[in-house]
């Protein structure tokens, strides 16, 4: 998958000396940009968070069908299938993209897991909605990332750590007002994190619930309860999630042949890999990589010209 260094200069096209960080980045949007990077989404190891300041935005979320408005935030975390569908040409976003190790090594870690889910296990989406002093306060915030970006500073990554830190607990903070206490317990969300970070290092060679399980010294059976807890999604769905998208990378960004690609991926054989692919992805892996599925949003950001 993207880290998000390659994912900024390769997808987006910026110059490297315009990345000032490789664990995290911010940016405004419009609905152009906004269905050019949503090409490239799925493929990126990272989570992001979206605030609309203006018009709307329509987006199908693992298959469902949402609307961000002005004061949603909506919470990317990886491995989701999402697609634009439309959007309002007074649309304005502003939206920060963390480097998945990041989330998953500061000290808040906890509360990044928290973040990202709570939202998902308490309302069954990724959306929380903010009162306009909410709002304000998280626009602002981002900005602040923003200015940091193009600053000097001589502490520049411990800076960025440090707004990126005092986001999560302001979120933390918002989510208690606008969703309520969690349900998820300390230990659930400890295993939750132990799982994610397994599954990141280790998803293309283990495609069993089994082999994290017993990593985790739990029964499968347990693991799943936790997954479904916390996210709503099994474990079978986030590890076939992390191989779709992987693969989508890969027939993207390479010109290795399929074979090697299912090889790569631990797939018995390239037929194997490709009915994966087709059900997983309702095209096959070489009408994918011949850019079959872009050719409409091409068009239609080429409407919004």
């Amino acid at each position: 998958m993207y880290k998000l260094k390659d994912y900024l200069t390769s997808v987006l096209g910026l110059p490297q000396d315009a990345v000032a960080s490789d664990e995290l980045f911010c940016s405004e949007s419009n609905t152009r940009l906004t269905f050019l990077t949503n090409q490239m989404q799925e493929t990126l190891a990272g989570y992001s968070y979206t605030l609309v300041h203006e018009g709307w935005l329509e987006l199908l979320y693992n298959d469902r069908l949402l609307r961000l408005q002005k004061g949603d935030l909506m919470i990317y975390s990886p491995g989701v299938q999402i697609r634009i569908i439309s959007g309002s040409v007074n649309y304005r976003s502003v939206c920060l993209i963390v480097n998945e190790q990041l989330a998953l090594e500061i000290p808040a870690v906890r509360n990044v897991v928290r973040t990202a889910y709570q939202p998902i296990a308490e309302l069954g989406r990724p959306i929380i909605h903010l009162d306009e002093r909410q709002a304000g306060h998280f626009w602002q915030h981002m900005h602040e990332i923003i200015l940091y970006q193009h600053s000097q500073h001589r502490y520049l990554q411990e800076a960025l750590r440090t707004l990126f830190t005092q986001f999560v607990l302001d979120l933390m903070d918002a989510m208690a007002t606008n969703i309520g206490p969690g349900q998820v317990s300390e230990r659930t969300t400890e295993l939750f994190v132990a799982f994610m970070r397994l599954l990141t290092t280790h998803f293309i060679e283990h495609h069993d619930i089994g082999f994290y399980a017993e990593m985790l010294h739990i029964t499968p059976i347990h693991l799943s309860r936790i997954v479904r807890q916390v996210t709503g999604r099994t474990v079978a769905n986030y590890i076939n999630q992390m191989l779709l998208m992987e693969a989508m990378w890969l027939l993207r960004s390479s010109d290795l042949p399929l074979a090697d690609i299912a090889e790569r991926l631990h797939f018995s054989d390239q037929s194997s890999f490709g009915r994966f692919f087709t059900r997983m992805k309702g095209v096959n892996p070489k009408r994918f990589r011949m850019g079959k599925q872009r050719i409409k949003e091409a068009e239609i950001i080429d409407s919004l010209q």
